[in-house]
């Protein structure tokens, strides 16, 4: 197997395994959040921030730890996990197959994909940066920009451009601050509401929101497939907003002041234009509501209910998963209709099927479809290939596998007894 092959099995599987991770991270920031609901902003925003850090930091190490093992452990087991544990049966190895036929298509969609979203996003930091390099057409909302800048206890001089093709007022830059104005919120709407969306924006500067903003966009770009992530994402620049409103609400005294420039905000075209905090972020009405009656959110169970019972099946599923000590499973059938429970596989007691080096080395790949006997004690009695991967060795080795592992027993009638149960082995490789 090439480095490039390599690089692509690891990278594919990081991708598909993130769907059933970024799930569980989405449920479980569900949950804190939920329960944080009358928290103050700024802790649900460092939950959701965590959240989406673990969306990117996960299938990341799974990605560095499968390319540190070396291409014969990607060849081997990265690109199906069911050789490192056990077996698979049934649909779910030909959906493994699927998958691992498919690698390179896989690969190759999402670095299309995620290359668009990346030119979007680098015309967004170019038309930021055009717009942020213009010459200040209103010096003086300048002067009294940098007189709000200096009272609210800023060490850093912010800029302010007047743009003609906005809606709302945002922020952009980290060392140089700019803030960009509307030219029709400079000409139409009172100074004094004015003035409380520059200070909403000056509290985005001074907490740095722009670099956060950046790394969500970072984050969105690599991993846009999946739902929890644009979740977490969205819940990030709502706690976000709120954590602006209210330092505006402070700084300037007069918390419904900021609720009518909010109010005012409405009437206009929205932004589309995300690379930089706006003040039109989140729900606006929302926003206002909070602003001018804060009370605390009564838990909706009826909302709570889906995600705790998706949170509970995920995380049922991971530590079946990590019981085995891989990310697949072994699926033992009994005989229907006969056993009240069928034989079940004992993970720890599995030993690992090695790959024959030299049917790894010829590129042979199959699979094998046995059959064993386990006993009333849950040992294996007795294993037959019932079709062969068209390569001996292949075949023994997955029968010799088999008969290492131990068994709870099936069940009929409330007594152990002994059963033949079916398994396959795919042997694979891209």
């Amino acid at each position: 197997m090439s480095a490039a092959q390599s690089v692509t099995g690891a990278l594919g599987w990081a991708l598909l395994h993130f769907v059933w991770q970024g799930a569980l991270v989405g449920c479980a920031t569900a949950l804190l959040l939920t329960a944080l609901r009358n928290a103050r902003p700024e802790r649900r925003y460092l939950v959701a921030c965590l959240g989406l850090l673990l969306c990117l930091a996960w299938p990341l190490a799974e990605l560095v730890l499968a390319l540190r093992s070396g291409p014969d452990a990607v060849r081997a087991g990265a690109a199906l996990p069911a050789l490192a544990a056990g077996a698979v049966v049934g649909g779910a190895a030909g959906m493994l197959s699927w998958l691992q036929a498919h690698l390179d298509w896989i690969v190759g969609l999402w670095a299309l994909c995620s290359a668009a979203l990346a030119l979007r996003m680098a015309l967004g930091l170019l038309w930021i940066g055009r717009a942020g390099r213009a010459e200040c057409a209103d010096p003086v909302w300048q002067a009294r920009l940098s007189r709000m800048a200096q009272r609210f206890g800023l060490g850093r001089d912010v800029r302010l451009r007047v743009v003609d093709s906005l809606a709302s007022p945002i922020t952009a830059g980290w060392w140089r601050p700019v803030v960009l104005v509307p030219a029709a919120l400079v000409a139409g709407m009172p100074p004094h509401l004015l003035e409380a969306l520059l200070a909403h924006e000056l509290g985005h500067v001074r907490r740095h929101d722009y670099l956060v903003n950046l790394v969500q966009n970072v984050i969105e770009t690599l991993l846009f497939y999946h739902p929890a992530v644009w979740w977490i994402s969205h819940r990030i620049r709502i706690e976000r907003e709120q954590i602006a409103d209210d330092y505006a609400a402070r700084q300037l005294g007069e918390p419904r002041r900021l609720a009518l420039a909010l109010s005012e905000l409405e009437r206009l075209q929205f932004s589309g234009h995300h690379l930089a905090q706006a003040a039109n972020g989140g729900d606006l009405m929302a926003r206002i509501r909070r602003l001018l009656r804060p009370d605390v959110q009564a838990l909706n169970w009826k909302a709570a209910l889906p995600v705790l019972g998706l949170a509970v099946a995920c995380a049922a599923n991971a530590h079946r998963l990590n019981s085995a000590g891989s990310t697949d499973r072994l699926v033992a059938a009994g005989v229907p209709g006969e056993l009240t429970r069928k034989a079940v596989a004992d993970f720890s007691s599995c030993a690992k099927p090695q790959y024959p080096h030299e049917e790894l080395m010829a590129g042979h790949h199959g699979t094998t479809t046995l059959r064993f006997q386990v006993s009333a004690g849950g040992d294996v009695l007795d294993a037959r290939v019932a079709r062969s991967s068209g390569y001996a060795s292949l075949d023994e080795a997955a029968r010799a596998a088999i008969l290492k592992c131990h068994f709870v027993p099936a069940l009929k009638q409330g007594r152990a007894v002994q059963s033949w149960v079916p398994v396959q082995y795919v042997w694979t490789f891209k």
